[in-house]
């Protein structure tokens, strides 16, 4: 049998290969304190889980329209009224089975062979692999500390080429928890729109990111560009990895391409999930969210406190998302030997920074603290004692 070079080209995604060794580890009898993998401990809002409990007895449960349920569109839609104070027509929402569907479905509609598009370097993989998997040549922007780790216009506006149709950033990163600023992000817009390129803004964490000192939380990017393409999902803020849901907010003379592409890729994400994530949007379930952004906020407290005691630095502080990307370079391992020997010897598993791109994936590390304040205590004690023996 023949594998296509569609396949063979395709990485695999380290963060989940640490997660196997991990539970073989784990099968073994040994106790590992896994924060490599992006994933709230959280779970589903109480609600969301009555929900589901009662659409699934024992009705029909058929497709939905391809574009998603009318009234979750509806109340996606509302969600970015009443959040982030930004008008989205509901017939511009297509719910996805999960931000991954968004993102396919979005690369499908805009991406030709050849084209190039412009993404960070560190930056989550699976979006450059998805992008290339459609025939498109990602150009890896190198960036520092000094922009965050994250594009800004000056770095954009020096890659571009003549062959430039698009740029992808997310914000706030996996893996760093770095957002583009506000006026960065509308200037990289603004500069895209002008070479009439595509922007595309995965905005999976986006409520999970500190509010301003008015309590306000952050903008989002349809706030001062309205035809960029939007990805998000129903797994950070609302805890549901696992539902596999998300969706996307796209220009309108892209809805028509998308439905199609949606009937022929997928015909619709899954209806049980769709039907009981509408309860996502109730005040209650809101409140729960906002208390668990809260929470995740004083585990990053615990950690960057934690990794400055152990002498492990972080460059750029996160203000979002739930990782921490911190530099080991001092230590005289790389990032893969430091993860390999962190996860067998003090059994904490992370993710190397090889899994992120090129410009840091030797001398960075990504944490999650999705996980539990009493895994997040343990694991930080584990890698100081790890350390220690470096020194």
């Amino acid at each position: 049998m023949r594998i296509s070079q569609r396949a063979l080209a395709v990485a695999p995604f380290f963060a989940m290969e640490f997660g196997k060794h991990a539970a073989t580890l784990e099968s073994r009898g040994h106790h590992v304190i896994k924060l490599s993998i992006g994933e709230p401990d959280f779970g589903a809002p109480p609600a969301v889980r009555d929900a589901m409990r009662e659409v699934m007895d024992g009705r029909a449960m058929p497709y939905t329209a391809a574009l998603g349920l009318p009234e979750l569109r509806d109340s996606i839609a509302r969600f970015y009224r009443n959040e982030h104070g930004v008008e989205v027509d509901p017939s511009r929402v297509v719910v996805t089975a999960g931000a991954s569907a968004a993102l396919v479905l979005a690369t499908a509609a805009l991406v030709n062979p050849g084209d190039e598009v412009l993404i960070a370097d560190p930056s989550y993989p699976c979006n450059r692999q998805i992008v290339e998997s459609f025939g498109a040549r990602v150009t890896l922007v190198p960036a520092t500390a000094e922009t965050r780790f994250q594009l800004d216009a000056a770095s954009v506006k020096s890659s571009w080429t003549d062959d430039t149709r698009g740029v992808m950033i997310a914000t706030p990163s996996n893996p760093t928890g770095t957002s583009v600023p506000a006026d960065e992000l509308a200037a990289i817009c603004e500069l895209a729109r002008e070479r009439d390129a595509w922007r595309l803004v995965d905005e999976i964490y986006l409520n999970l990111s500190d509010h301003d000192d008015q309590g306000r939380p952050p903008q989002s990017v349809l706030s001062f560009d309205p035809d960029a393409i939007v990805i998000n999902s129903f797994s950070k803020y609302f805890g549901m990895t696992g539902w596999r849901l998300g969706w996307c907010v796209v220009p309108e003379i892209l809805v028509p391409a998308m439905e199609r592409l949606a009937q022929n890729y997928f015909l619709c994400a899954s209806a049980p999930a769709q039907h009981a994530a509408l309860a996502c949007f109730t005040p209650e379930s809101l409140e729960v969210c906002e208390a668990r952004r809260v929470e995740l906020a004083e585990r990053r407290a615990l950690v960057l406190e934690g990794l400055a005691r152990i002498g492990l630095p972080v460059p750029v502080p996160p203000d979002g998302a739930f990782y921490v990307y911190f530099d080991v370079s001092h230590t005289g391992l790389t990032s893969w030997q430091f993860c390999e020997r962190a996860l067998h010897e003090a059994h904490v598993a992370l993710t190397p920074g090889k899994d992120f791109g090129f410009h840091t994936a030797e001398t960075h590390v990504r944490l999650s603290y999705a996980a539990s304040t009493d895994d997040l205590r343990e694991g930080i004690d584990r890698l100081g004692r790890f350390v220690a023996t470096l020194r």
